[in-house]
């Protein structure tokens, strides 16, 4: 398994035993800087083999840490100083750990919110606590519309009995997002169920400490790439556009040039020509 291990901001007696222990026992251990990380190593006898991790060479990192889990080896991250992935490297790969299918914890950290975020997977680039929602149904209106068009991923604590509703009201509010449940983080059945709001595996188990991650509010642009490219140039039409301008806006929106939006309303209107002649 990979264990991202938090280490000290500063004083190094702040390290966790349990981290000592990870790095210790770690097969090899990726550092941000080696030269920083040597430092703690050699105040705590730490002398698992150590290599690069840095920003700009993550992708290829990654790949070669994945090969070290499948050979069964214990593999620990470590940034200069605090929580890898927050501002640090990290975020390629544990993308790339979901996508294969493979585990990963976190070790040492002192804060649910910031565990259940670099376990959930979701982008860290940006994030907001939100806590747990208020009872009173005004109250949590008032907590959404604080919430509902930020573009940073969200973090709420949430009780077992309150989950279900929660997620339910939470859909309703936010729309279809993705969303993680990390639960009984660090313990023995720590869990991570990865779905999209409200419809989580029935098979998921209900209990324990609990920590729901959802992703931010997508960009205007993005919100409406769910359209076909004829009701996004409408959209933008609906709105004053020319239809010139309409068809540039959704080609910056998707990602195309303009000539891919024309060719695709002119495919699109040939066929309801083709639809309307045979009616």
């Amino acid at each position: 398994m990979l264990s991202i291990v938090v280490t000290p901001i500063g004083n190094l007696g702040d390290i966790t035993y349990r981290a000592v222990l990870t790095l210790k026992n770690a097969d090899v251990v990726y550092c941000e800087d080696t030269r920083r990380s040597a430092v703690l190593f050699a105040r705590y006898g730490i002398t698992a083999p150590v290599r690069v991790y840095e920003k700009f060479g993550e992708a290829r990192a990654a790949e070669t840490i994945i090969g070290e889990l499948r050979r069964g080896k214990n593999v620990a991250l470590v940034s200069d100083a605090g929580t890898p992935l927050v501002s640090d490297p990290g975020g390629v790969l544990v993308s790339a750990l979901i996508r294969e299918g493979l585990e990963y914890t976190v070790v040492g950290s002192g804060c649910a919110a910031i565990s259940a975020l670099v376990l959930s997977g979701m982008d860290m680039s940006a994030f907001c606590f939100a806590g747990f929602l208020p009872e009173k149904n005004a109250d949590r209106r008032r907590t959404m519309d604080r919430f509902r068009d930020l573009r940073a991923t969200l973090v709420f604590y949430v009780a077992p009995h309150d989950l279900i509703g929660t997620l339910k009201y939470l859909a309703d509010e936010l729309g279809n997002r993705r969303a993680a449940l990390v639960r009984e983080i660090s313990k023995l059945h720590e869990e991570v169920v990865r779905f999209v709001l409200p419809d989580i595996p029935s098979e998921t188990e209900i209990r324990g400490e609990m920590v729901l991650v959802v992703e931010g509010a997508p960009a205007p642009g993005e919100a409406l790439c769910g359209l076909t490219a004829e009701e996004h140039v409408a959209h933008y039409m609906e709105q004053g556009m020319s239809e010139k301008d309409a068809m540039k806006a959704a080609a910056r929106d998707r990602g195309v040039s303009k000539s891919e939006i024309y060719s695709a309303l002119v495919g699109s209107r040939a066929g309801n020509v083709d639809r309307n002649g045979a009616l």
